[in-house]
């Protein structure tokens, strides 16, 4: 789990901005972090980035939804350095949905107190996932207000399904994290789902919800490995023809090398990321040139014929 959290603007004229934050031990942000992010989001165009300064690292996203159009807010995670960014991915998606739907700009302290009933629920929802007798204690707690409420066969049926399903969906779960682990996606996806049909079925509807969710994104992984497969082989290849058609080629390059940044930083690859940012830059940079070399070549053919 994250280490921090925190909500912020970038104002068009003023940069980067913290209007709130949470962390849950002594950190801060740094303004070269803050830049960093300015730059993945607004002149790369990515809704969420990744960054690192000084051991610290930081996954930042978004938030988009029709009531915060144009604001430009974003919410940004600090992470520790061993936790993995795409498996956590889910979960984060969880609480931006959250606090999307709850926030108050206006009122600072209602932020910050958001973020910190977030980072608590989430933690609770981990804690759910990773012991069986926390989910057992909740569909205790489930059947009693039925038994309340005189629901005397839906609360027997619950008391059947808690005997078994806690312990089969911690099992299934934990199946599916080692799949996810050994880069079979597929069967991870299929066991991420099988989990949350179980979890259905003890009306867990926040399980459910991430689960379904976390399927969903790693089911994405298997194409976006091959698209970045064959994006480079398209680069190759084009790379290859300069001798036949010279240097507007360049051109061509550009999109397929922008396609390969973004799954980069889909996986939290920085060193790639980094030095595709590179190649990017040079092959503008070429395209330039190229450009004004062809204006060139016009004009003076154009001269030559008039010789």
């Amino acid at each position: 789990m994250p280490q921090g959290i925190f909500i912020y603007e970038i104002a068009p004229e003023f940069g980067p901005n913290v209007l709130a934050k949470y962390f849950l031990s002594d950190l801060k942000i740094d303004k070269e972090i803050l830049e960093k992010l300015n730059e993945k989001h607004i002149e790369k165009n990515l809704v969420d980035a990744t960054t690192e300064q000084n051991g610290t690292r930081v996954y930042s996203s978004k938030l988009e939804s029709e009531s915060l159009e144009d604001k430009n807010l974003y919410l940004g995670f600090i992470l520790r350095e061993d936790e993995d960014l795409v498996s956590l991915k889910s979960i984060f998606e969880n609480m931006e949905q959250n606090i999307v739907e709850n926030i108050e700009l206006d009122d600072k302290k209602q932020m910050e107190t958001l973020l910190k009933d977030t980072v608590n629920s989430i933690l609770s929802l981990m804690d759910k996932l990773k012991e069986p007798s926390i989910i057992q204690e909740t569909i205790n707690e489930k059947t009693k207000i039925l038994l309340d409420e005189g629901k005397l066969q839906e609360a027997r049926e619950l008391i059947d399904l808690g005997e078994e399903i806690p312990g089969e969906l911690s099992e299934t779960i934990k199946e599916a994290d080692e799949y996810y682990q050994k880069e079979d996606y597929k069967k991870a996806k299929k066991r991420f789902l099988k989990a949350a049909e179980l979890a259905e079925e003890i009306q867990e509807e926040e399980i459910v919800r991430f689960l379904k969710n976390k399927a969903e994104k790693v089911g994405t992984f298997p194409d976006l490995i091959d698209e970045g497969e064959d994006l480079e082989d398209n680069v190759k290849d084009i790379f290859d023809d300069f001798e036949k058609n010279q240097l507007r080629l360049y051109d061509k390059l550009i999109e397929p090398v922008e396609r390969l940044i973004e799954i980069a930083n889909t996986f939290e690859e920085n060193e790639k990321y980094e030095f595709l940012m590179d190649l990017l830059r040079n092959i503008k940079k070429a395209s330039k040139l190229a450009q004004e070399l062809y204006d060139l070549d016009e004009v003076i053919a154009d001269r030559m014929k008039k010789l």
